[in-house]
């Protein structure tokens, strides 16, 4: 469990600006400190994780927040790099999709997601899915160490 003081690193990974301000909100009221990292599509994430070219530098994240719905480059393809790479595997993934459609939830618990939540479309609803987020990985659960 992290300890109350530390600020968890989060790596949000949407293209959609709405949904990043609602996560924000979320995260905002949030009971631990947080750093709230914004990728806008898959290869960017995965330079922000692997801390390439301008994102040398970069804090690993401790937790993805993850949507499916990208351009060029699907949420799918994201989980399937950072699954298959040894120095990102580690990282626990939420994946947080519009999309309720079974093909899309078994695919990514195929590709080894941690959890698959649908956003719900009401505003103060999205909030508390956020928080409670927040709550369980960074309250109840117990991370695993940075990789080396």
């Amino acid at each position: 469990m992290i300890e109350p003081l530390d600020t968890i690193e989060i790596l949000l990974v949407e293209d959609n600006p709405g949904d990043v301000r609602l996560t924000q909100e979320g995260l905002a009221q949030a009971k631990v400190h947080n750093n709230l990292r914004i990728a806008a599509d898959g290869p960017e994430a995965l330079a922000m994780m692997r801390a390439e070219g301008r994102y040398a530098g970069s804090p690993r994240p401790d937790l993805v927040l993850l949507d499916l719905n990208l351009p060029g480059f699907s949420g799918h393809e994201v989980l399937r790099e950072m699954k298959g790479d040894p120095a990102l595997r580690t990282i626990p993934v939420v994946v947080l999709s519009s999309s309720s459609a079974e093909r899309d939830i078994a695919s990514s618990y195929e590709l080894h997601a941690n959890c698959y939540v649908t956003k719900p479309i009401d505003f103060a609803q999205f909030v508390q899915v956020v928080q409670a987020i927040e709550h369980f990985w960074f309250t109840v659960v117990k991370l695993p160490p940075h990789a080396a």
